[in-house]
């Protein structure tokens, strides 16, 4: 398992003297082979920048910083696919940041680059690849004529074509789950949110929010559209705006008149669920699906990222309960990070969460931040850090009646969701 870095020009190399390590949080550890896949299609190598990689000199028996101009080597990992270790480095600029993506330990081995990872979900309906940007084009082009007024369609093209956001694509080309972005205010102050930053935070937001006030017809239209497709998913709440739920009587309102003309598809939020009111009358319309955003199941923690606004942890508790209760699949969308989300303390909690508010799906998703400025944010550990294998089959055994995946998944059949 050879050590992989990069020149100043970008170009990756790997080191035949030089084992490759990982991270989990401020820990250098050592990567096993059963925590090693082939890099899945639609993965990114990425240099990380102002940093240099740290390995096991063989002849040595060493673990130092790789000598020379170089920098550590990490993977981007698509849809489908959760991180089991950082790359191992350490920075040269201690006050710079990394950007705000997910970067999992890479090797060579066996003539190929691997990852420290571990399948979760069927990654093909995500598949950047996948994604024929043809196709996206021409859809855009189809309903921007067919609909020219319509200024979320406008936005969500920007979002399709200049950032290839998938979701976004989706809507563009009538499939999956399609954006439909409602909200540009939030009641949430993310530490590593991706739409929106505060000018002295060090990361540069690497998508723009949407700065304006849709209305009931422009997101009626979107979902008409969308929802021709059997089995297909509209989604409020996008990287590209803030809490919906903060537009609650807009959302009510095109879900009463999307819902008069068809009964077609799955109408979904992804929110903070902190706004209880809020998201009692967005399920009481007719909600099918509701995926709830967290990084930890404990007070001192999620505060410490989310930074939530008039809200609590128990207020999103209660709105995942009253969800359940209601017939809505729900589910959370787990920000999760090596050396932290496998702590002992933070599995017991999730643990405990999770059978109190009735969830059915666990979506594992990597968290896109810079280590070194999140783990000074948040508590130190408090227990035994198990190790994100390790964490998976505590929750696959705890957790039995718990889909553990990667994105929103359609229920086996609406009935419960459709029959209120």
């Amino acid at each position: 398992m050879h050590l992989v870095y990069a020149d100043e020009a970008g170009k990756v190399y790997d080191h035949p003297e030089w084992l490759a390590l990982g991270r989990s949080a401020d820990m250098v550890v050592e990567l096993l082979g059963d925590e090693l896949i082939p890099l899945p299609d639609g993965a990114t190598l990425v240099g990380l920048p102002y940093t240099r990689p740290i390995g096991l000199h063989i002849e040595s028996g060493e673990m130092r910083p790789l000598p020379g101009e170089v920098q550590a080597v990490g993977a981007l990992l698509p849809q489908g696919f959760t991180r089991l270790a950082l790359p191992g480095y350490m920075k040269t600029d201690k006050t710079q940041k990394l950007p705000l993506f997910g970067y999992a330990a890479v090797v060579w081995k066996d003539d190929a680059f691997y990852v420290a990872a571990h399948r979760s979900d069927n990654p093909e309906p995500w598949n950047p690849l996948a994604c024929d940007r043809d196709a996206v084009q021409s859809g855009v082009d189809e309903l921007l004529a067919r609909y020219p007024d319509n200024r979320l369609y406008r936005h969500l093209s920007h979002c399709a074509l200049g950032y290839e956001c998938l979701t976004a694509s989706n809507t563009f080309l009538q499939r999956l789950e399609g954006a439909v972005p409602v909200s540009y205010s939030c009641n949430a102050g993310c530490f590593g949110c991706i739409s929106e930053q505060p000018d002295d935070s060090g990361f540069p937001a690497p998508q723009t929010r949407m700065n304006f006030k849709p209305t009931a017809d422009e997101l009626t239209q979107i979902m008409l559209e969308h929802l021709k497709t059997p089995e297909a998913i509209v989604s409020f709440g996008q990287g590209c705006e803030g809490e919906p739920s903060t537009q609650v009587r807009l959302i009510v309102e095109a879900m009463r008149r999307v819902r008069e003309q068809t009964a077609g598809g799955y109408i979904n939020i992804n929110t903070n669920a902190g706004l209880n009111d809020y998201i009692r009358a967005i399920v009481d319309a007719g909600l099918d699906l509701m995926r709830v955003s967290t990084i930890s199941a404990l007070d001192e923690h999620y505060n410490a990222y989310y930074k939530p606004r008039g809200y609590t942890l128990a207020n999103v508790e209660k709105s995942l309960r009253y969800a359940a209760d209601h017939g809505v699949y729900t589910s959370i969308n787990y920000l999760i990070f090596p050396g932290v989300s496998d702590r002992e303390e933070e599995i017991e909690a999730m643990i405990d969460f999770v059978k109190r508010t009735g969830l059915r799906l666990i979506q594992l998703r990597n968290l896109n931040i810079d280590p070194e400025s999140y783990l000074e944010l948040i508590p130190p550990a408090r227990g035994e850090v198990y190790g994100m294998k390790q964490m998976l089959d505590i929750y696959a055994e705890e957790l039995p009646d718990v889909v553990l995946g990667s994105y929103t998944h359609v229920p086996p059949r609406r009935a419960a969701a459709g029959g209120r």
